[in-house]
């Protein structure tokens, strides 16, 4: 796909997928396949799974990644502790970021809810500097609540 990511169409086969399934493990390994197959320019999209008060790795697709992030700690922690999307431009300007990649430049965290908690977060890297727009993050966080939705289910 070149150009702008669409988002509807993205989130629209993400619906389609999650439809009928109460089974989080293949519903997350879906949508970060969907996700890293259809945004240029990424180097890794998966998901953390806050357990033990601590994020740990759930599906991804990408390089092998950090297993265990403590919550308030790096994008992901951050996202998770605070309830709030990401959108970082130059993660090496990130106090505390966590470099799983050493290739990854930019990085979006878009936080995961069941039952009006945080859950976990959906996570997604950039070789790119500033490679996340406004644009990116609406169209990813309507995503995300898609998962949200499946999520109160499960």
């Amino acid at each position: 796909m070149t150009g702008m990511t669409d988002y509807k169409t993205l989130t629209a086969q993400l619906a389609a997928l999650v439809e009928g399934e109460n089974s989080l493990i293949p519903v997350l390994a879906n949508a970060s396949a969907l996700l890293f197959q259809t945004l240029n320019d990424i180097n890794w999209a998966g998901f953390y799974i806050v357990t033990d008060g601590e994020l740990l790795l759930g599906p991804f697709q990408g390089k092998v990644a950090c297993v265990h992030i403590p919550l308030g700690r790096g994008v992901c922690g951050t996202a998770a502790a605070t309830d709030s999307v990401q959108r970082v431009a130059d993660v090496h300007k990130f106090d505390g970021h966590i470099a799983c990649d050493s290739a990854s430049n930019s990085e979006i965290v878009i936080p995961l809810h069941k039952n009006g908690s945080v859950f976990g977060v959906l996570d997604i890297d950039s070789p790119v500097f500033s490679r996340f727009t406004e644009a990116d993050e609406t169209g990813l966080s309507e995503f995300a609540r898609v998962l949200d939705g499946m999520l109160e289910k499960v």
